[in-house]
């Protein structure tokens, strides 16, 4: 086996099959294997899917045992010569995973490989590369620093925004969102460390990798990743369990060369953790409160089939949505920004399964528009699984 794939989730059963089918696209012609290990959801993810994707290998936990455990379910049944562990809430590019695979077989010093990750905007996503955060380089970010001054190679250096976005390069921790790993490096250190219960374990399997000899890299092929659907990002759960890990790993690789340095580190992520909890709940009570208005309803751009089409109306009218049709195909970024330019919209909607639509093709364009100074989110749309998925909402 070459390749195997593992998918870990968590109430996220549509954003889930909009990347298998991305997935399974991508490794046609490739031997591989796909496993998703499901943690305990409670809206029938892996009944939903087995009829679509029969073709998958499912674990069904009866407990959420978070995501460094539920991968190592895994990896230890699975028989890929690569294993790539991938967010639920990503598509990948027909080639991707390809091109990955034939970088790795070239470069047998590399242990892991991420890749171009785009936002939902098609931005760029500075989360594609990081540094490994050792004291200096938290403390930059702590303090604003690597804000301040992103392109800096010390100051900077948590994101590497020095580094240029089209090429590809040696980097420090590779995201957990997509991390192709060589199992030979992980039969060498070890799977992902199980105390880490969401969040940070891809950093400590990264400085593991570099501290055993491999490399990590950063390659510039797309994939995009909604970031987070099945967590919210203003929950304390998700500012404690992100500030949490990061003080796990500090105590794990740190804290016994930097004792002096210990006690202050903690403090500084608890605060940290602390302001932003505060900023995040002073700025929904503005927006739930201060800030009421009656909202316009949202503007969508389709292209796809007159079937697609006539899905979209139905599903828009549900959602106080305004659906409004293409007149004619969109074939790259700089015709997408002219079409944006002339109309503003919030989404941009691509029927996925429309003839002669690509994954690739919808990532590129939206990165285009994106470089282009337009900005939209992504929407998808599915005539099989009538659905659509917009990036914060799923309407079927």
């Amino acid at each position: 086996m070459k390749l195997s794939v593992v998918l870990v989730s968590y109430n996220v059963r549509h954003y889930l099959a909009q990347c298998l089918d991305s997935v399974f696209r991508a490794v046609e012609g490739l031997e591989a294997d796909v496993w998703v290990v499901d943690n305990a959801s409670t809206d029938g993810t892996i009944d939903y899917l087995r009829p679509l994707f029969p073709q998958a290998n499912y674990i069904q936990n009866i407990d959420n045992r978070g995501f460094a455990r539920a991968n190592n379910q895994a990896i230890r049944q699975s028989t890929g010569e690569y294993v790539l562990l991938l967010n639920p809430d990503t598509i990948v590019g027909e080639e991707t995973l390809k091109r990955c695979i034939a970088f790795m077989d070239e470069h047998p010093e590399a242990g892991a490989t991420g890749t171009k990750m785009i936002n939902r905007d098609g931005s760029f996503a500075f989360e594609s590369r990081r540094g490994i955060p050792t004291p200096a380089t938290a403390f930059y970010k702590i303090i604003g620093l690597c804000s301040l001054y992103p392109t800096h190679r010390k100051f900077g250096k948590y994101y590497m925004r020095y580094l240029d976005v089209g090429e590809a390069n040696q980097i420090e921790v590779v995201s957990g969102a997509f991390m192709m790993l060589r199992r030979t490096a992980l039969e060498q250190i070890g799977l992902l460390d199980e105390d880490y219960f969401m969040y940070g374990e891809d950093i400590d399997l990264s400085y593991c990798l570099l501290q055993g000899g491999w490399q990590n890299w950063y390659q510039p092929y797309p994939i995009l990743h909604y970031k987070g659907e099945s967590t919210q990002k203003t929950s304390f759960r998700y500012v404690h369990s992100f500030y949490n890990a990061m003080l796990i790993f500090f105590n794990k690789h740190f804290a016994r060369r930097y004792r002096v340095l210990s006690v202050i580190i903690e403090l500084a992520v608890i605060l940290r953790g602390m302001l932003e909890m505060a900023v995040q709940n002073v700025g929904s009570l503005y927006y739930k409160y201060l800030h009421r208005h009656e909202a316009e309803p949202e503007t969508l751009l389709f292209f796809g089939t007159d079937e697609g089409w006539h899905l979209m109306e139905t599903l828009c009218r549900k959602a106080n949505l305004v659906a409004l049709c293409s007149p004619e195909p969109v074939f790259d970024g700089q015709q997408l920004a002219k079409r944006m330019d002339a109309n503003p919209f919030n989404y941009v909607v691509f029927q996925t399964d429309a003839p002669g639509t690509t994954y690739a093709g919808i990532l590129e364009m939206m990165n285009k528009a994106s470089e282009a100074g337009k900005k939209a989110h992504l929407g998808t749309l599915n005539l099989k699984t009538q659905t659509l998925i917009l990036p914060n909402d799923v309407i079927c």
